[in-house]
């Protein structure tokens, strides 16, 4: 993968996770998708597709590799930006997120232009295509972690839209979803231990339907897709209950740790979860 865009962006101390039992403050993983973010919208902005951002580009696909935390005291973050396969109406974004020398994670965003109005992907013009494609590489690959689908019994997890998650298309921003599904997750696994903590090595967020601001809430289900030593898979959809209509799929792979960070074995509680709420394999997805 070749960088061919370059952006830091400085790291708060609103982005630090609430897990006391680490010996120090980490950055959350929902942090990640908002410098990925960061790092995608400098991109076009400073391009000549920055009109593209106002017309309806949007997130189909997520894909996060945590490599590393990113520890307290860290000022800023590296993102290397790359793109490829570019279609019609598609692309793929690459990142490479860095903190200092160390490598912390890598990802790719599948993006679509889209017509909001007439609610389908719209193609590039033949200008926004060749820009795109005159700087496309090909991408390193991600590990395969599966496919999943939530079975007959999950957990459900109910949670509200804060008017502050809304974006400027006007509904909740893809970032946000990242947090809807950890909040089920951990409604699910229960805060770890003291001494223990749930590490996120892997994420990814396949985006269906939009998540508009409501008073009504929407649900989380979540299963358990595979159980390791000191690892889990989970599987999830948001729905909206009112009438069933599905909003996302997530993958999240887990490692259980102690509190230097070192994986240990799963806690009863995860096993327990597996045999309530068993996922399924599902091999037509990706």
């Amino acid at each position: 993968m070749t960088d061919i865009h370059l952006v830091r962006v400085p790291v708060r101390w609103a982005d630090l996770d609430a897990q006391d039992s680490l010996p120090q403050r980490w950055a959350n993983d929902a942090v990640i998708l908002d410098y990925l973010q960061e790092a995608r919208v400098d991109f076009l902005l400073r391009g000549p597709n920055a009109h593209l951002l106002g017309g309806g580009i949007i997130v189909v696909e997520h894909q996060v590799e945590y490599l590393a935390p990113i520890r307290s005291g860290t000022e800023y973050v590296e993102v290397g930006l790359s793109v490829a396969g570019v279609g019609a109406a598609r692309l793929t974004v690459g990142y490479r997120v860095h903190a200092g020398d160390e490598r912390v994670a890598r990802a790719r965003t599948l993006l679509c232009n889209y017509d909001f109005a007439a609610q389908r992907p719209a193609r590039w013009a033949d200008a926004e295509r060749a820009w795109f494609t005159q700087r496309a590489a090909p991408l390193e690959p991600l590990r395969d972690v599966g496919a999943f689908e939530v079975g007959e019994r999950y957990h459900r997890h109910r949670f509200v839209v804060r008017w502050s998650d809304m974006d400027a298309y006007g509904h909740a921003n893809n970032t946000r979803f990242y947090d809807y599904v950890a909040e089920a997750r951990v409604g699910m696994l229960g805060v770890p231990s003291r001494g223990s903590a749930w590490l996120v090595v892997r994420q990814d967020m396949r985006y269906v339907g939009q998540i508009e601001h409501r008073l009504e809430p929407y649900e989380v289900h979540t299963a358990v897709a595979a159980l390791g030593n000191t690892s889990v898979t989970l599987a999830a959809r948001i729905v909206d209950p009112s009438g069933g209509r599905l909003l996302a799929h997530a993958t999240t792979v887990l490692v259980h740790a102690d509190g230097a960070g070192r994986p240990q074995t799963l806690p009863e509680s995860a096993r327990e979860a597996y045999g309530r709420w068993p996922a399924t394999p599902h091999e037509g997805r990706r």
